[in-house]
Parts: C-alpha cells; structure tokens; sequence
C-alpha cells in the first residue's frame, strides 16, 4: 500500500481529526415561561462605522432547559447544540449569577398602618 492510496488505514496521528468547537455566550434570561426553554437575551457592543462609536445591539436566542431550574433575570452561559427544535439550538450550561431578592417584608391584612 502506498501513502497516495485513499483506502489505506492511516497511522494514528497522522491526520488530525477536525474538532468542532461550539460557540459559547453569555445573556440574561428574559422569559421563562416555556416548558423546558428559557429566553437568553445576549447584549454585545458593535462599533458603528460612520460615526465610530460604540451601539448596544441586542439578540435572542432560545435555550434548552431540562430542569426548568433557571429563571427570568439570571445571567447565563450558553452552548451551541444540534437543534432541539425549530427555533432552538442553544442549550443552558451554567448559572453565573442570581439577581438579589429584595427582603420586603409585607403587613398582615388585618392590621392597618397607623396614620395621624
């Protein structure tokens, strides 16, 4: 067998295997209210090219969530999967960060504030 011949196993190492790397993002869940999709809202800054100056361009994509564990508000990572579905290609891989609960605490119904 020669190194020309296309049907000859090649030696391991030879040629390296194509690795796919998929694509990673960071956003904000905006919408949980589908079962087992959150609403990832992803924030970059393009450079304008007239003026030069920086503008917030916004996009959204759909994300699987297995465990509807992630609601509206976290910040989120992530990865780009086969399609789940016909919008969704994205799936949730990691929480970075819970927005703090407010501790507000709330007056029982039978009693009325005090007012002068």
């Amino acid at each position: 067998m020669s190194a020309a011949d296309p049907t000859a196993p090649s030696p391991v190492g030879e040629h390296p295997v194509d690795v796919v790397t998929k694509r990673k993002l960071i956003g904000r869940v905006v919408s949980d209210r589908m079962t087992k999709t959150v609403v990832v809202e992803v924030t970059r800054f393009k450079r304008e090219a007239m003026y030069k100056k920086y503008i917030r361009v916004r996009k959204r994509y759909k994300a699987h969530d297995a465990k509807d564990e992630y609601k509206t508000g976290d910040r989120v990572e992530i990865l780009e999967h086969r399609p789940f579905s016909k919008h969704k290609r994205w799936l949730v891989t990691r929480l970075i960060e819970r927005p703090a609960q407010e501790l507000v605490q709330k007056a029982p119904e039978g009693e009325e504030s005090e007012e002068s």
